[in-house]
């Protein structure tokens, strides 16, 4: 049912409806799971989702996910999805759509949600951000608040994935596009960049570049070929990312201001067709340049990162879990002095191509899969 802005009737039948339903059971497809050293259930709490990108907790536990070619869809405690209205028009081709959102980390107070999506036309698009406030199931105080500042043809390297850090500054990164990679070490062009803004999508002052001649001030990071995963480590307070490489060169980075993280003139990876160095690439390593932590062999096609923290997951505990689409599965990462000590796969070939992994505000684990019956799954502690 999609109700319109000024129709109390119409809420007031939805509110009655969701009263009289009964509640829609999770499923539970897989009861004990094990690993190394925390056995799993795994629990299904929708399905019917059409490529989902990303999933949001309300305060009053509902859920937002992301449609890449469709738009926003609420998720009740009874599993009812509810199409969104009221979102700009987007670019729905290859890589693009809608993608990324999160919560303003004061949403109770101020009611702000943030959604990243590609905007234009056949002619090129750009990753955009809005900022807006839920009224209902629709959109409203809808702003565009920042876009990159290159219009490119090919709809892929997106980026798109959104962090607040602690001082209530915002990261987005974009990808490099995947047109003319070398565009990634310009430091003019967002594009192959992070970019951090103020939650209103000014330009915080203390950005490494502001006021620096040859630098947008947007850029926080450079040199990034196509970042999917970005968490905070919440005990040492360090951004952690995933991203993609060409064949073979996907990575985990540390992240730090100002940092030049080589794309493409420094990569591990090969050529997609040959496998030889590729073609931009001039090294493996070079000093003014940062190395990945740790390089994903086999590749990964990482998209969502998450870090274990809380009770349910003890022996987890600060590790990161990594999402992985093509290789359909998740690792965990277990560091050690920003070092990868071990790893870990977890639901390898369970539940198809992973596009998120969050840890919710209840303290367990959610997984989105990227499929045109996609759905999203609950990680527990087996019982």
């Amino acid at each position: 049912m999609r109700i319109h802005a000024g129709s109390l009737w119409g809420v007031v039948s939805l509110c009655l409806t969701l009263v009289a339903a009964p509640a829609l059971a999770d499923e539970v497809v897989a009861p004990n799971i094990s690993s190394e050293y925390q056995s799993m259930r795994l629990v299904k709490v929708v399905d019917g989702l059409t490529h989902p990108w990303a999933v949001a907790f309300l305060p009053d536990g509902r859920k937002l996910i992301s449609e890449r070619p469709n738009g926003l869809v609420l998720v009740d405690r009874n599993g009812r999805k509810t199409p969104v209205q009221g979102f700009p028009a987007f670019h729905a081709v290859n890589q693009g759509g809608v993608l990324d959102v999160v919560l303003h980390p004061r949403h109770e107070d101020n009611g702000w949600i943030y959604v990243t999506y590609s905007r234009g036309d056949a002619r090129g698009t750009v990753p955009a951000l809005i900022r807006a406030r839920l009224d209902g199931d629709r959109l409203t105080a809808v702003e565009n608040i920042f876009e990159s500042n290159t219009r490119t043809q090919p709809g892929r390297h997106y980026g798109s994935r959104l962090l607040f850090l602690p001082d209530g500054t915002l990261l987005m990164t974009i990808g490099d596009r995947g047109a003319h990679p070398p565009r990634a070490q310009d430091t003019m062009d967002h594009s192959g960049s992070i970019v951090r803004l103020n939650d209103d999508g000014t330009v915080p002052e203390d950005n490494p570049f502001v006021g620096r001649e040859g630098y947008a001030p947007e850029i926080y990071t450079y040199g990034n070929r196509n970042i999917q995963g970005l968490a905070l480590h919440p005990a040492t307070g360090e951004v952690w990312v995933t991203e993609h490489g060409p064949r073979g060169g996907d990575e985990l980075n540390l992240i730090e201001a100002g940092n030049n993280y080589g794309w493409p003139v420094v990569t591990l990876g090969r050529d997609y067709r040959t496998e030889a160095r590729f073609p931009d690439a001039q090294t493996r390593h070079r000093e003014d340049m940062v190395d990945p932590v740790f390089e994903f062999l086999p590749t990964l096609a990482p998209s969502g990162l998450a870090v274990v923290d809380g009770d349910h997951f003890p022996r987890w505990q600060g590790n990161l879990l990594a999402g992985g689409l093509r290789a359909q599965r998740i690792l965990r990462l277990v560091l050690e002095d920003r070092t990868v000590v071990h790893a870990e796969e977890l639901l390898r070939d369970r539940v198809g191509r992973i596009r998120d992994v969050r840890q919710g505000p209840d303290g367990y684990l959610y997984v989105l899969t990227d499929a045109s019956n996609g759905a999203l799954y609950r990680i527990e502690p087996a019982r």
